[in-house]
């Protein structure tokens, strides 16, 4: 089995800040359409928070890139493309694994950017778009399906929801900052976690110096169970109504 870091949404590069912890809920502002959409901030009732984390250079009827798609059914619609995908399936990532979705967030208060998990997907699909494109994805209007944006475009989906609160079990950074340093969970060590292989990432007192860039960073687990209680705590915490 494999847990993806998979991550998602603004940051100072794309969109230009952190993605905003409101009334204690984590709402992650999709980043700007690159290739295709329909829709846009307002349409997601993000069109004051995009404007606010974007300095004003992005607002309600800014486009942006969906994805994941968390849907009302408890489903989860995520697609990948390029090297990203490409490091997915070099890594073996398929049916059954799952994504845990983080971000950079901020609290309004305090305004702390901090790394934090908002969601998950439990794989139980995938669709190889160059192959077609499932109606039901068009109807969604998921990015993915509308334009291919590269001839390996991916679409993941299953059980997957975001989080409602931003509880310090979804928590990556640690307390003191900066964003990229965590505590890591204990069973992961170093080896364990695609492009973090350098021996300076990984420090005392169980901390992790996260890469700056990358989407998917995969952790084999295998048949442990350390690591498999550690997953199954974030998703019982996300799914808290």
């Amino acid at each position: 089995m494999r847990i993806v870091f998979s991550r998602k949404g603004f940051d100072s590069s794309a969109g230009g800040g952190p993605s905003p912890i409101v009334d204690g809920r984590p709402l992650s502002l999709p980043i700007p359409a690159g290739a295709a959409s329909r829709t846009s901030y307002g349409d997601l009732g993000l069109g004051e928070h995009a404007a606010k984390a974007s300095r004003g250079k992005l607002g309600a009827d800014d486009l942006c890139h969906h994805d994941p798609m968390f849907l009302g059914d408890g489903k989860c619609v995520f697609g990948q493309c390029g090297a990203a995908q490409t490091h997915l399936e070099r890594q073996g990532v398929g049916i059954g694994d799952v994504f845990v979705f983080f971000g950079l967030f901020a609290d309004e208060e305090t305004r702390e950017p901090h790394h934090r998990i908002f969601g998950y997907l439990r794989v139980e699909e995938t669709i190889a778009l160059k192959e077609g494109v499932p109606v039901d994805l068009l109807d969604m209007a998921h990015p993915h399906a509308l334009a291919l944006h590269h001839r390996n475009d991916m679409i993941w989906r299953g059980e997957g929801r975001q989080a409602i609160r931003a509880s310090d079990t979804l928590r990556l950074s640690v307390l003191e900052g900066p964003p990229s340093l965590w505590q890591r969970p204990r069973w992961l060590k170093r080896g364990g976690l695609s492009y973090h292989d350098r021996a300076d990432r990984w420090l005392h007192g169980g901390r992790l110096r996260s890469v700056a860039r990358g989407q998917e960073f995969v952790a084999d687990i295998g048949r442990r169970k350390a690591p498999r209680e550690w997953l199954k705590r974030v998703i019982d915490e996300i799914n808290r109504s």
